[in-house]
């Protein structure tokens, strides 16, 4: 599969996301509805969905930013880091992102934005500090292979989206208890059925988010490796930053919700050994195991 081809599934895929989470938010609020003959449940579902996927869309990049107090970079202080951008940008023909800046010790990274004219990359002081400069462009690329493929678009909605999946069905299986509605003895076999359903539905809906976007990361972060190797034409650069970044300590501002954005799981629960891991633990990783992905780097080079 070719750039073109990621861009265009990439962009596809976020489309899905917002259909199917419109339609899973509604179908729970008119499952309650139905049942409590309370139309206002349904009500609040449309609003919430639409509501959701407009700031899921335009503003899911600021409040990931935001999220880890990330400000934008001096130009003077940061001039080096400036001039890897823009020439990594140039070979891999996007606009040059903003930059901004991470005040942890951990070394970290992630890319955000919903298209590469909208894109930001976030380094923390850490990984500027304690990477060389090859081992610096490795990472550096990686994270424009994510805004050049649409990574970051389907990623940084993710987040969102399954956050607030799993705010509004906390807040309906709340409603559900309460407010029995008008309920006559004909209904009553139908409205418990469907009652059942939509309590299913809630604890479902943000299990098989989280897993969706745990899986969405673990994909991307494969392609992204093997394109910064295009970019930077060294993959020993970015196998050496991911094998520094892995065996550091853990970010201490990470959170869960937002870990597949960075290159490595923040919290590090990821870094372990490939071969301790199971299938099914690996469905709970926000990241390939460090040593697969440094295998795969350095079998070709």
């Amino acid at each position: 599969m070719n750039i073109y081809d990621l861009k265009t599934a990439n962009i596809r895929k976020t489309w899905l996301l917002f259909t199917a989470c419109f339609v899973i938010i509604i179908g729970i609020g008119w499952v309650l509805s139905y049942t409590y003959q309370d139309t206002t449940l349904l009500y609040i579902a449309v609003i919430l969905s639409i509501g959701m996927n407009i700031i899921a869309y335009w503003k899911s990049d600021t409040i990931a930013l935001a999220s880890y107090h990330a400000q934008e970079a001096d130009t003077n202080t940061y001039r080096e880091i400036y001039r890897i951008v823009e020439n990594l940008s140039i070979t891999a023909g996007i606009p040059q992102p903003r930059l901004y800046i991470i005040e942890d010790e951990s070394p970290n990274a992630f890319a955000t934005g919903r298209n590469p004219k909208h894109a930001a990359i976030a380094l923390t002081t850490g990984i500027i500090s304690r990477l060389e400069k090859s081992e610096l462009e490795g990472v550096i690329a990686h994270e424009l292979s994510h805004v050049r493929n649409y990574d970051t678009l389907v990623m940084t909605v993710v987040v969102v989206l399954v956050g607030v999946l799993s705010i509004i069905a906390n807040i309906f299986m709340r409603a559900s208890f309460f407010g029995g509605g008008r309920r006559d003895s004909n209904q009553e076999g139908w409205s418990s059925l469907m009652m059942i359903l939509g309590l299913v539905a809630i604890i479902i809906a943000p299990i098989v988010g989280t897993l969706l976007q745990l899986a969405i990361s673990r994909k991307r972060e494969f392609v992204a490796d093997a394109s910064a190797v295009l970019l930077t034409r060294y993959p020993e650069g970015l196998a050496h930053a991911l094998q520094k970044i892995s065996t550091s300590q853990p970010f201490e501002k990470s959170k869960q919700a937002t870990a597949h954005l960075f290159i490595t799981n923040p919290m590090h629960l990821d870094a372990e050994n490939s071969s301790k891991n199971s299938f099914f633990s690996k469905l709970f990783m926000t990241h390939p195991p460090i040593e697969e992905r440094v295998r795969a780097l350095l079998q070709n080079k």
